[in-house]
């Protein structure tokens, strides 16, 4: 009697075709036969690895925040008053100031105001010559809250524009831009050509706050020191030091007190 023929297993076409492709492999000279490896964890020898870094060693610690820190560059435009309040009102809240004068400053600082040139500098925490390249203002590295340059020339205008940076002032400015900290700068020029518009253009669209001192006069100031704060007060304003040493503007007030306004003789035409 014939014996029942043996069932063969069916296996999966991918079965046979991975058996087939091990098979081929094995066969094949070209494709030698890959090591057994244990599955125990592996270990990269010690000769493999690079020493830990010198400072690995020593504990990193997060410093204080530094105090609050203004730069203040004073140029030789006109408006020296502005800057004499800035850096007595600064000294008043408790802010360093760190100040560079330069030479043409000096020279209009004698006709515009009666203060020495040492009273002035005695207002700042720290003084810098403008030839002072390497003074710690013109690293980025050196952390300060902002900088004001009040009055700011034409020349600094456009040499901070240019990149050109000559003097310690410019230098430290275009320090403060490529930083992101904010510069604020009190332009003293009138009229303007058109080459001195396509510099504060340039610069504002840079991050610099353009800020001419314009007087306020819906505050009715009753002496040249009113309208010197109220623009003084303007400028902390934007560099983000709020003080109520100046008079703001509350809207239309019926009942509002007036203050003798500053005299001043106006000709008239018939």
């Amino acid at each position: 009697m014939r014996k029942p023929a043996q069932l063969r297993r069916i296996q999966s076409p991918s079965k046979l075709l991975s058996d087939r492709g091990l098979q081929c492999q094995r066969q094949n000279p070209l494709f030698p036969q890959p090591k057994q490896t244990s599955r125990r964890s592996f270990t990269v020898p010690s000769k493999h690895l690079n020493p830990p870094p010198a400072f690995a060693s020593s504990s990193i610690h997060q410093v204080p925040s530094p105090p609050r820190r203004i730069v203040v560059g004073i140029t030789g435009a006109t408006g020296a008053p502005y800057a004499i309040a800035l850096l007595r009102l600064l000294r008043q809240l408790g802010i360093e100031t760190h100040v560079v004068i330069s030479k043409w400053a000096l020279a209009t600082l004698k006709y515009e105001t009666t203060m020495t040139e040492e009273q002035i500098r005695s207002l700042a925490y720290a003084n810098y010559t403008a030839r002072d390249v390497s003074a710690p203002i013109a690293s980025g590295s050196f952390q300060h809250d902002g900088m004001v340059i009040v009055p700011c020339s034409m020349k600094t205008l456009a040499a901070i524009r240019s990149g050109y940076c000559d003097d310690l002032i410019s230098r430290a400015a275009d320090v403060t831009l490529k930083e992101n900290r904010r510069l604020l700068m009190a332009v003293r020029e009138t009229p303007l050509s058109d080459v001195h518009l396509d510099n504060m253009l340039f610069l504002r669209r840079a991050g610099a706050i353009i800020f001419p001192p314009v007087p306020a006069f819906y505050t009715n100031p009753g002496s040249l020191e009113d309208v010197v704060d109220q623009s003084v007060g303007r400028m902390l304003d934007l560099m983000g030091i709020h003080t109520d040493g100046f008079e703001r503007w509350d809207g239309f007030k019926k009942n509002k007190s007036v203050v003798r306004p500053v005299q001043a003789n106006i000709a008239s035409h018939a």
